[in-house]
């Protein structure tokens, strides 16, 4: 039996977290700005199918990713440093949180609902939700999204409609990510794609011990919301002549 949720933002202990299903922790409550900061900042973060109840989880082990441990396969750089394309920072955040939410071969519907899409435009609005696009000919290819807190980005979705495009966008990010001090790059679940990108899994405890260290950082612009600046993107991969 999980929790309902008070009217606060108050979560329980992370570590009373169900085993099966794995890092359930509570249900009910809403998605208001508070109440999802006040969960990213404490290792939780909402995961539910439309018409259910909002579900709150912290699983155990976590999936992480270290920016400075991103893989870059032969491939992979050879398109990062070749490719023409184009990347960019907070530009199309609603439109990557509707590709994101758009049907995907072998799954039955979205959890990124309306109500979920709402909700981290106000985040976006507030200056903590950013995305990252991948453009290829001025069409929209690629791109994730995630929530930006003190040294820590939690990443919540990414989609791909050009081969490569969304690990073009996460190689960007990664790199952007290491060369302003971020600590870690929250993936919540393991899968096997991620994995292949550098992923890792750490126990709950040491990613809620990252947390305690690294989300209330402020030393530069990008620890504190706002608007990321298109020109920390230049030059990350291609060398200019």
């Amino acid at each position: 039996m999980i929790p309902l949720l008070p009217r606060t933002s108050r979560f329980p202990p992370i570590d009373t977290a169900l085993t099966e299903p794995n890092g359930l922790l509570a249900a009910g409550g809403d998605l208001s700005p508070e109440r999802l900061l006040a969960a990213y900042r404490g290792g939780i973060f909402p995961w539910y199918a439309e018409r259910e109840p909002i579900l709150w989880w912290s699983p155990d082990p976590r999936m992480v990713l270290f920016p400075a441990e991103f893989s870059i396969s032969r491939s992979l750089a050879k398109t990062l440093s070749n490719a023409p394309y184009d990347v960019s920072l907070d530009s199309a955040f609603s439109q990557v949180m509707e590709a994101c939410a758009a049907p995907r071969k072998g799954a039955v519907g979205t959890w990124i609902s309306a109500e979920m899409q709402a909700a981290y435009l106000r985040l976006h609005e507030m200056g903590y939700a950013h995305s990252v696009e991948t453009w290829i000919g001025g069409q929209l290819a690629g791109g994730l999204y995630g929530v930006a807190i003190g040294g820590v980005f939690y990443g919540e979705s990414m989609f791909a409609r050009a081969r490569d495009a969304s690990k073009i966008a996460l190689a960007h990010l990664c790199r952007l990510l290491e060369n302003q001090g971020f600590a870690v790059i929250d993936c919540q679940m393991n899968t096997a794609h991620l994995a292949s990108l550098g992923a890792r899994e750490i126990p709950r405890s040491d990613f809620a011990a990252l947390l305690a260290r690294f989300t209330h950082l402020a030393e530069s612009e990008y620890h504190v919301p706002g608007r990321w600046p298109e020109a920390a993107l230049h030059d990350l991969f291609r060398v200019t002549p």
